[in-house]
């Protein structure tokens, strides 16, 4: 009887050495089909174990996009050309101030390749503290001027 090359994957000993395996085959030119049936199933095979054994689930969306830039030696800058907004924007995302929006979800999902619930969950805002209006305290006195 003949032993499969590969098989589902059942310890993280094994997932580091398809991990790696597939890395090499990405490295090399894929030529022939058999080649991309393996790294289809490879492929497969790795999603299914980072499903259920991953770790992301738990994780705040921005805490989690530091931590894939950290990974990845990414400042905020390089989120600009990625994330196709102004620095403005990747500020204020990156300090909470702004949400993620569809298309910003979309495209670091894209480019992390993790799911796009990974960072399409709630997460707290940063209120700035705005100063009243210099005419606060008659806008919110409750009383109205009257004219005399």
């Amino acid at each position: 009887m003949e032993t499969l090359k590969y098989t589902v994957i059942k310890s993280e000993e094994q997932y580091r050495a398809y991990c790696h395996t597939l890395e090499a085959l990405a490295m090399a030119d894929v030529t022939t089909p058999g080649q991309q049936e393996e790294v289809d199933l490879l492929t497969l095979l790795i999603e299914t174990w980072d499903r259920e054994h991953a770790t992301v689930p738990e994780a705040d969306p921005i805490a989690l996009l530091r931590a894939l830039m950290a990974e990845r030696q990414m400042q905020a800058k390089d989120l600009v050309s990625l994330l196709g907004v102004g620095k403005g924007t990747v500020s204020d995302i990156l300090r909470r101030r702004r949400g993620l929006s569809k298309e910003v979800i979309r495209r670091l999902a894209s480019y992390f390749k993790v799911s796009q619930e990974a960072f399409n969950r709630p997460y707290e805002l940063a209120v700035p503290q705005t100063p009243l209006p210099r005419n606060a305290r008659v806008v919110h006195s409750g009383s109205v001027p009257v004219a005399a």
